[in-house]
């Protein structure tokens, strides 16, 4: 299990104190081996989780515009988490267009997204325009994921938190899947908490 430390700042403006991950597991390389280079600055303020998702890649597709919809499908960048013994993880997914979709789970299959209000809670920047894209040739574009303490199931003020970073695309020219922590399923499958790294947050 891979770990890391999430040191306390004021806003996305301290960025210079963030903790730096690579996100560059490939766990089903040999039917899906390509491995865009991407990075996750990660922090936090007394009240929320801070990524600066980094990524450069040979294309980028986004399509979906709809919050809560199949944003997996474009270029995504994703932070799974949950509080250690809970049955539950929460689930954050955004596309390159920083439309996004937030759940809380036991499962794949058993979950439920979040409503329109709570959705909201969770900011989410891109670096690019908010329009449909799809172009080939080199592409680098940031996404700044602000998620509150509030709308997790964990401890207002928590310690320690599991969780994974990934990025995919499923319905991009070039299907990938890569993950900070390792995953050891058959096929490729981001819901498994068994299979989370660990955040320390200081405070």
């Amino acid at each position: 299990m891979k770990q890391t430390t999430l040191p306390l700042v004021g806003s996305f403006a301290d960025i210079q104190k963030f903790s730096t991950i690579a996100i560059d597991c490939v766990p089903w390389k040999e039917e899906y081996p390509y491995k865009p280079e991407v990075s996750a600055a990660l922090a936090h303020t007394d009240k929320a989780i801070l990524v600066r998702f980094s990524v450069r890649q040979n294309a980028l597709r986004a399509v979906c515009t709809e919050a809560n919809g199949h944003v997996w499908e474009d270029d995504c960048v994703e932070f799974f988490v949950k509080a250690p013994g809970s049955p539950f993880y929460c689930n954050f997914e955004t596309n390159c267009l920083g439309v996004g979709l937030s759940a809380i789970r036991r499962s794949r299959e058993d979950f439920k997204h979040f409503d329109a209000a709570k959705h909201a809670l969770v900011l989410r920047r891109s670096s690019l325009p908010a329009e449909p894209v799809d172009k080939t040739g080199d592409c680098a574009w940031t996404l700044e994921l602000e998620v509150p303490f509030a709308v997790l199931d964990c401890p207002e003020k928590p310690e320690t938190l599991l969780a994974n970073f990934y990025k995919c695309g499923d319905g991009t020219a070039t299907p990938h899947f890569v993950s900070w922590n390792p995953i050891g399923t058959a096929k490729p499958d981001f819901h498994c908490p068994e299979y989370f790294g660990e955040l320390k947050l200081e405070w």
